[in-house]
């Protein structure tokens, strides 16, 4: 993975002190000694038809790049193969020229529900805070962003990434295989920072909203999705052992809660947009992700309940400034 464009672009700006640390980090997550696939989906990737799309639309609900029409009969069975070797497809859809990918989760649902209630972005230098396979940092390109850098230490959504970077390679993206704890501290660079079903899976949330912060310039924008639970300022659910089938959930805070939390992190001006249960028809499994999803989740006599008897996912969407 080469970032040396990513580096001369950010070598004289706010993050010239991360950029030169960029090789040896994703050197260090894309270690083939750490994901035993890699070396395959690598190869998935290099599979893909060399082709220009005739047409990009980074604003549409299904990311939509090149047509069906771009490629020859030999060159769709190439895309086809090499996109579902990249299988599980989780975060979209895509429309890759005329090859529509479902993936597990409609993407597309979570950004109409906060699309409108941040500051625009047009202009803008964003962080994507685990972003997958990057699909809602190309929604931030289409809906105005100068550059977005995402970051996911998974290696097989970086490799997705890559996949659909390859027919967009001049757009200011990027997705690298590192995660928060390896951006430098006390950045203060970006100009909106996005944590999306983050927060949940940190051991540490208060820590977590902290490093947001750390990223984020004077007065820039947190844009934070989470789950959540009913209650007052002092309620928060901490599963014992695993919630909906999930052994990395730690924290899961009332609304009231996670707005003292952030108060208390030194953010301001914090509003809750959207408050939304997750169902079934946003969380499915697809021919694009074949194992288990949601509905697998949740208990079959009682829907409102996880397998384990907690209450059901709902997720809140939380804008708040650094101050």
């Amino acid at each position: 993975m080469d970032v040396a464009h990513l580096q001369a672009a950010l070598a004289e700006g706010p993050l010239a002190r991360w950029a030169a640390q960029l090789p040896e980090q994703v050197a260090r997550g894309l270690d083939p000694r750490r994901h035993g696939d890699l070396p395959r989906w690598q190869a998935a990737v290099a599979s893909l038809p060399d082709v220009a799309p005739s047409t990009v639309d980074l604003s549409a609900d299904a990311i939509r790049i090149g047509r069906a029409a771009d490629l020859s009969p030999a060159q769709h069975a190439m895309l086809v193969a090499g996109l579902r070797a990249l299988h599980p497809w989780r975060k979209g859809p895509y429309d890759l020229f005329g090859l529509t990918i479902d993936t597990e989760w409609r993407s597309d649902w979570k950004w109409q529900r906060l699309a409108d209630h941040i500051t625009p972005l047009d202009g803008r230098l964003v962080l994507d805070v685990g972003c997958g396979n990057g699909y809602h940092a190309w929604r931030m390109r289409g809906a105005g962003a100068a550059r977005v850098i995402g970051i996911d230490p998974s290696a097989l959504f970086v490799m997705q990434f890559q996949a659909v970077k390859r027919y967009l390679p001049a757009e200011p993206v990027d997705v690298l295989p590192v995660g928060i704890d390896d951006l430098p501290p006390k950045l203060q660079a970006f100009d909106t920072v996005f944590s999306m079903g983050v927060l949940y899976h940190r051991r540490s949330p208060l820590d977590h909203l902290l490093q947001l912060k750390d990223a984020l310039r004077p007065g820039g924008e947190l844009v934070l999705e989470t789950l959540i639970v009913e209650g007052d300022e002092n309620t928060v659910l901490v599963p014992e052992g695993r919630y909906g089938k999930m052994g990395n959930v730690w924290f899961i805070p009332s609304v009231p809660l996670l707005e003292r939390w952030l108060r208390r992190c030194g953010y301001g001006d914090v509003r809750v947009v959207d408050v939304t249960p997750t169902t079934t028809a946003e969380q499915r499994a697809t021919e694009w992700m074949t194992f288990q999803s949601l509905a697998d989740f949740l208990d079959p006599a009682d829907p409102s309940r996880t397998v384990e008897g907690y209450p059901a996912p709902v997720r809140a969407v939380v804008v708040a400034n650094r101050s």
